[in-house]
């Protein structure tokens, strides 16, 4: 799960509220159906699938701004804005595609994939077989890799929640509050941010902005795709996306991969699983220092991880003080600096920048750190990404609607584990004002027919607790669970181990899983390309 803090006054969220609305098509009678007939939703699915399959995919070249040259193609998938209205209105959702590699008689089929968020695009995910990358080059020649744009996502109808310029100005206030009426200002940012997803994309779209609706929309993309079971691998978000699609259509799957797991309870659906989020940050801020400490020679910002420590804080307050550059503050800050608890590969870029602006380089910091306004594209893909998570998390579930409830939640943990306490509460706030109806989250479990399933987390990553491991693992029979110890870095398959990348390919290539749980060391640790 993938997060930033951006709100902003009412006035910049409701700006251009006719313009930014999605993409939705308003469908003619389908076979002499009025649009207004209502049907169950796994009703309305099937019609959606039997359509997509009838139909498929017209491939063609990617548009130009897509930035996804020739052998990727690219396509569109309808599906309806409600499944209980399958005759109603519609979006088109994007996918990709780059073919297997391998002969006719080593293809498998199709692997999509889901990279988090929620908001977050897949359409990359085909590069890494145009670009040969060396951890997919065997399951590239069983597999055609495709990706897609989720609803609300990028080129698949996108949501917004305030104009994209308001979106990144900077500097904003810092996070931790310092009284009651920081709080309150904090309060009516949230509010106005939910009020601005409301009035911008609209009701109809903003209510079916949820976890099952995608799921239903990969079941439809796999019909379009002409493929009878599905093979999938998710990241972050994307387990729980494969988790809720695995529970709605067991019989529909292949293969599956869950990759850095959300935990599955329903009562963890969302708040939950936010304030567990906070308590791992601070766990893995704290390795980050420590390896910081480590390269001192390098770096010259503490010798230990408590002057690291100290030396944070320092920054903080100064930039609290006078904002580096004019637009970084500590909310800037925490943006920039949470790279490093989420990737280990980015600890070396996140250090290195720091080093260079204690040592009088505050351009480095501005530069990573702040915005930039002449990016257009950008800030309104970034924007469209956090709207689309606060849509989906917001819709998917009920939120408390008790002020002090997150008050007190959110000053107890931020007593122990401060880093990101406050920036997530607010980040997240808008769902306590919420404009549509709110969810029951999918109790996710095993149902007949559903092969085993693979999961693959490490033990200290900080964007999914480890905990969200052993409980989907313990939810979905016959899974495997591969554990990478004493690593963190969000997102396990995409990383050089062969312990782990051997199961993953056994998986996908034959289908073999272990007849146990695996447990893994760690990928190798990051070094300064100085030292």
């Amino acid at each position: 799960m993938r997060r930033t803090l951006a709100l902003v006054s009412a006035g910049a969220l409701v700006a251009g509220a006719v313009a930014a609305a999605p993409a939705v098509a308003a469908a003619p009678p389908h076979a002499g159906l009025p649009g207004t007939i209502t049907v169950p939703a796994a009703v309305g699915q099937l019609i959606a699938a039997a359509d997509a399959r009838r139909q498929g995919i017209d491939w063609s070249a990617c548009p130009a701004g897509w930035s996804l040259p020739a052998p990727v193609s690219c396509g569109y998938v309808t599906v309806p804005v409600d499944y209980t209205r399958p005759y109603g209105d519609s979006i088109r959702l994007a996918v990709d595609r780059a073919a297997s590699t391998g002969t006719p008689a080593e293809r498998q089929g199709s692997l999509i994939y889901n990279p988090g968020g929620p908001g977050g695009s897949g359409l990359r995910f085909p590069l890494r077989t145009t670009t040969s990358a060396a951890l997919w080059k065997k399951t590239a020649k069983a597999y055609d890799f495709v990706g897609f744009d989720p609803r609300g996502v990028g080129h698949s109808a996108p949501i917004s929640c305030q104009d994209p310029s308001a979106y990144v100005a900077a500097p904003k206030a810092d996070p931790v509050p310092d009284d009651e009426a920081d709080k309150q200002a904090q309060r009516k940012l949230a509010a106005e941010y939910a009020d601005g997803c409301l009035e911008r994309t609209g009701a109809a779209m903003l209510s079916q902005m949820t976890t099952v609706n995608t799921a239903r929309d990969l079941d439809v993309i796999r019909a379009a795709l002409r493929e009878q079971r599905l093979n999938y691998l998710g990241a972050s978000y994307g387990t729980y996306l494969g988790a809720v699609y695995a529970t709605l259509f067991p019989t529909h799957v292949r293969r599956m991969i869950v990759d850095s797991v959300v935990n599955p309870d329903p009562g963890q659906i969302w708040y939950r699983n936010n304030l567990d989020q906070d308590v791992a940050f601070e766990g893995r801020w704290q390795d980050w220092e420590k390896w910081v400490a480590r390269y001192d020679s390098v770096y010259h910002l503490g010798s230990t991880a408590a002057k690291v420590q100290a030396k944070w804080l320092a920054l903080r307050a100064a930039v609290k003080a006078h904002p580096a550059g004019g637009v970084v503050g500590p909310a800037e800050l925490i943006g920039f600096f949470q790279n490093a608890p989420y990737y280990d590969s980015d600890w070396p870029t996140v250090a290195g920048v720091w080093s260079r602006y204690e040592a009088g380089d505050t351009k480095a910091l501005t530069d990573a750190a702040g915005p930039d306004l002449s990016d257009t594209a950008g800030n309104k893909t970034a924007e469209n990404g956090t709207a689309v998570y606060t849509a989906v998390e917001c819709t998917d579930a009920k939120w408390p609607a008790s002020w002090p409830r997150w008050d007190r939640d959110n000053t107890a943990l931020n007593a122990e584990y401060p880093f990101l306490t406050w920036s997530n509460a607010w980040l997240n706030l808008p769902c306590a004002t919420w404009g549509v109806r709110q969810q029951r989250p999918v109790d996710v479990t095993s149902r007949p027919g559903l092969p085993g399933v693979l999961i693959v987390q490490s033990t200290r990553d900080a964007a999914t607790p480890y905990a969200g491991a052993l409980e989907l693992h313990r939810r979905l029979a016959g899974s495997r669970l591969v554990t990478e110890r004493d690593a963190g870095s969000h997102g396990v398959t995409g990383l050089v181990n062969p312990c782990v990348n051997s199961r993953v390919d056994a998986y996908l290539l034959e289908g073999t899983l272990d007849a146990r749980d695996v447990t893994c060391g760690p990928h190798a640790a990051p070094v300064p390309a100085t030292s």
